[in-house]
């Protein structure tokens, strides 16, 4: 611990007063190794994993942290905060818990099921704003009119000494690490982690990683003015206002940030599952996808991932699944032009089959102007083993008369 960190407002003291407070009343989460993970990204890996909190996220450490803190009358008043997400549900179950009266608004567009989880952890949930700027004005106007604690994602020291608590148990569990690679969002989790693994291992290196659709910290510690926005699927770290409190702390004590893609990030997200058998969200993956966009980096170096949530929306889930194995060459559409005649179509799936690929659905495509009146585009899509059986197959068809193109990608890589 610095001087410069004790005046920020968080020492490693206050991480682990946290620690004794929250035994037993939050997950002491696993820290495992991946040893999947260490050849494809060169480099051991051990995994703390966040995901397996009572809410699916570290933000269970933080609230309760805070909430703990409150006095008598704060507590009878009731607190209000301002989430789409994980803090959301973090604040809702422990305020139910401590039975303090907890408000949590969120924009109008929230998706139904994060208001109804939030909802029966214990919390009022009010839809207010067309976004989260609108729906924090709103939180302000409930603190102002009655008296509510305002319960913030990350700027408060309470909630940075309490999100510290996962890397005191990650270092005494895994004292051996040579680097930790931890997800920003407003930059709690980070401070935090990085106080308390640094006073029990000062040689130690911290690695941030933002989207690269919202480099908001990276870009503020830098001196450029942030600017963020688009689709991504780390919306746990789609954060366009940095953090005050722990922007300093990290500018002190993070080595780098790193910035990751949506190809990266889905690849992540696709490898924990298929490779650790963890279903985890986008913000959760982003420091695995960090080691597989800069593995020069971390090359033979322990590293430790703090997998910070596993909250992921199952639709979308499922695409990253099956975006996955057409990256992989596993599932292929084809684009055939047979003759619209009977027995063709039993004819090209013969071919498929025998080679080993399975048709899992079949479209006709036959009012195509382009497409002569007798002849019809046939599209299916296809099971396949790797990317050169998928080559192949069309090599088959090709060989049997049959013009025929691969329409979906396969990625990057």
């Amino acid at each position: 611990m610095t001087e410069k960190s004790a005046a920020m407002g968080v020492t490693f003291d206050d991480i682990e007063d946290a620690a004794r407070a929250l035994a037993g009343a939050v997950v002491a989460t696993p820290t495992l190794p991946a040893r999947r993970l260490d050849a494809m990204v060169g480099a051991p890996v051990t995994l703390k994993l966040e995901c397996r909190q009572y809410t699916g996220s570290f933000k269970d450490r933080g609230a309760l942290n805070k909430l703990r803190k409150l006095d008598a009358a704060a507590r009878a008043k009731g607190v209000v905060a301002c989430s789409a997400g994980n803090h959301a549900q973090g604040v809702a179950h422990h305020a139910s818990r401590l039975g303090i009266r907890a408000i949590i608004v969120m924009p109008k567009a929230t998706p139904f099921t994060k208001a109804e989880q939030t909802k029966r952890l214990g919390a009022e949930v009010v839809l207010q704003g067309d976004d989260l700027n609108q729906a924090l004005d709103h939180a302000d106007r409930l603190v102002r009119e009655r008296g509510l604690t305002f319960i913030h994602p990350y700027d408060d020291p309470a909630i940075v000494a309490g999100q510290g608590t996962a890397a005191l148990e990650m270092l005494r569990a895994a004292p051996e690490l040579d680097c930790l690679v931890v997800p920003i969002g407003g930059g709690g989790l980070i401070a935090g982690s990085a106080i308390a693994a640094q006073a029990l291992k000062p040689g130690i290196e911290i690695f941030g990683v933002e989207s690269a659709l919202y480099p908001s910290m990276r870009q503020a510690i830098a001196g450029e003015t942030p600017h963020a926005g688009g689709s991504t699927i780390a919306e746990g770290i789609a954060v366009k206002r940095p953090g005050a409190l722990t922007r300093p702390i990290i500018e002190e004590r993070v080595k780098e940030i790193l910035l990751v893609d949506e190809d990266a990030l889905e690849r992540a997200v696709l490898a924990m599952a298929e490779q650790e058998k963890l279903v985890v969200e986008g913000a959760g993956a982003a420091g695995l996808a960090a080691l597989l966009a800069y593995p020069e980096r971390f090359q033979g170096r322990r590293v430790g991932l703090i997998v910070s949530g596993g909250n992921i929306d199952s639709r979308v889930l499922a695409s990253i699944l099956m975006r996955g194995l057409a990256r992989e060459g596993r599932l292929a559409r084809l684009r055939i032009e047979i003759s619209d005649a009977p027995g063709v179509l039993a004819r090209v799936a013969g071919l498929i089959g025998r080679l080993g690929g399975n048709i899992v659905e079949v479209y006709h495509q036959r009012l195509y102007y382009d497409v002569p009146v007798t002849m019809t585009d046939l599209d299916v899509v296809v099971e396949t083993r790797n990317q050169q059986h998928v080559d192949e197959i069309l090599a088959c068809l090709a060989t049997e008369g049959f013009a025929a193109r691969l329409l979906s990608a396969t990625g990057k890589g």
